[in-house]
């Protein structure tokens, strides 16, 4: 019998308490302290384990799925990998319909995960029947024995951050935290925290990042669902054209919006500055950081917090693509880079 020291029963036992990593480079010039919670440290590289592992142990408590079930998922990728992850450790089928806009890499992740995978296009209203939140909904309908996750519209989603992220920064941070940084799809990952932090520490502020594209920091504004605020973006798990009921607005002081372009060259910034290859929404988080710097959002004393949520490995057909950044105009110097970072022997 091996003696359990770092041995563990499955893969699902490591999801949680995620690193913070100081990041000394990319906010020399900056004031504040920073620090990154790294969420790519969890089983599948994702801050989504944790929502995914919560809601299907939360629904076996209630008996409302048992194994040879199938889950049903809209998703940009990240949960569904970590549903399809969990789905294999308990004996679950799973079914995911994905935006178009996921990168290459994370559908085929989610394949080799065993998940059937229903690719929708990205730029349709949500009530279209292509959309991927009603083709979800459909196949929930036809399933018999299926339970549709629904994370936009989940108070689960909530209280995974809520029960985990929350209480490991409070902690890591020893309660010195003032700001927190993070993205806001679905809204559950800031939500969650920002509750637990919130109630720790009122004086906390809670800064979310939405995509310009996005409905999100209008909404917040406005409390309106303004639809000529939408059009198509390239960030993924970034922003939204419906309101998300997993955001709790109410808790969250502003929004910063970053484009496309500026987040992608962060992201890579941060690979090449801190040696964190994280993904593109950490890109847009940082990249957020950047723009409150130039708006004197922090002061030398302050403890800022923010939440990388994946790996930037799940990216490589995108953002770490020169060919894919140059299609995109956001640089045009791909010939360059390749003769300078790569040499051939021949």
């Amino acid at each position: 019998m091996i003696e359990k020291k770092q041995v563990y029963d499955n893969v699902l036992d490591l999801i949680g308490n995620t690193p913070l990593i100081r990041l000394n480079h990319i906010t020399k010039e900056f004031k504040g302290n920073y620090y990154a919670k790294i969420e790519a440290f969890n089983p599948g590289h994702s801050s989504k384990d944790r929502v995914a592992l919560y809601i299907i142990e939360q629904a076996e408590k209630e008996g409302i799925i048992k194994p040879g079930d199938t889950i049903i998922e809209t998703t940009s990728g990240n949960t569904g990998f970590s549903l399809a992850m969990v789905s294999i450790i308990k004996g679950y089928k799973c079914i995911l319909a994905v935006s178009s806009k996921s990168s290459a890499d994370k559908i085929e992740m989610l394949k080799n995960m065993g998940a059937k995978v229903y690719v929708c296009p990205a730029n349709v209203k949500a009530d279209d029947p292509r959309s991927y939140y009603e083709v979800a909904k459909a196949l929930h309908r036809e399933i018999k024995g299926s339970i549709y996750i629904n994370q936009y519209f989940n108070q689960l989603n909530i209280d995974a951050h809520y029960k985990s992220t929350g209480p490991e920064i409070w902690n890591q941070t020893n309660g010195e935290i003032t700001h927190l940084v993070s993205c806001s799809g679905t809204g559950g990952t800031i939500s969650g925290t920002a509750k637990y932090l919130k109630e720790k520490k009122a004086t906390v502020k809670i800064i979310g990042v939405d995509a310009y594209g996005s409905v999100i920091k209008k909404y917040h504004e406005t409390r309106e669902l303004d639809t000529n605020e939408i059009y198509p973006y390239r960030i993924e798990g970034l922003g939204k054209n419906l309101i998300p009921s997993a955001t709790n607005f109410e808790i969250i002081d502003q929004f910063e919006k970053v484009a496309d372009q500026e987040s992608a060259i962060t992201a890579r910034e941060l690979a090449l500055q801190e040696g964190l290859f994280v993904g593109y929404t950490s890109g847009a988080a940082m990249q957020a950081i950047k723009q409150l710097n130039e708006k004197n959002t922090f002061t030398d004393n302050d403890y800022v917090v923010v939440i990388f949520p994946d790996h930037g490995s799940r990216y490589m057909s995108k953002i770490y693509n020169n060919k894919w950044m140059e299609n995109q105009g956001f640089f045009d110097c791909e010939k360059e880079m390749e003769t300078k970072d790569i040499q051939y022997i021949k």
